[in-house]
């Protein structure tokens, strides 16, 4: 393989994938679900030449394609590529407003997507330390080792 990637560079016949943009996007299973307040369907995005498409390219063309007012009401994840690349396919749910959206999107979700705004109080690793800060010291000196 090495060495016939060598030899189409040697003879220029490398070729330039498509511009960034280059897309097609298509939607199955799609269903209108009026108690959630929101339209559901399943995305097939087909991309040659492209590794993958960012979400927010896909949110801006199926704001147009579905007459979308806010764009933040358009909500995509789960997204596979398929072995060979150049295909993915995903989950989209558009919500009638941000309203319905916030009060039914899973939390890490909304975080994900900057609504819910950012998370608060200390990381992961910082507990950890505290916590095994604390195992070493006795008595009244636990307060003082976890508020460092």
């Amino acid at each position: 393989f090495g060495s016939r990637l060598k030899a189409t560079v040697l003879r220029g016949s490398i070729q330039t994938p498509p511009t960034m943009g280059e897309f097609t996007i298509r939607t199955r299973k799609f269903q209108s679900n009026p108690l959630l307040g929101r339209k559901q369907f399943v995305l097939d995005i087909i991309h040659p030449g492209m590794a993958n498409v960012s979400k927010k390219d896909l949110a801006d063309k199926l704001k147009s394609m579905y007459k979308v007012h806010d764009a933040q009401c358009i909500q995509l994840f789960g997204f596979k590529t398929a072995f060979g690349g150049g295909r993915s396919s995903g989950f989209g749910l558009i919500y009638e407003n941000l309203e319905k959206l916030k009060k039914f999107e899973p939390k890490y979700r909304l975080k994900r997507t900057g609504i819910a705004g950012e998370k608060t109080g200390p990381g992961r690793r910082a507990k950890k330390d505290n916590k095994n800060r604390a195992k070493k010291v006795r008595g009244k000196d636990k307060a003082k080792a976890t508020k460092k």
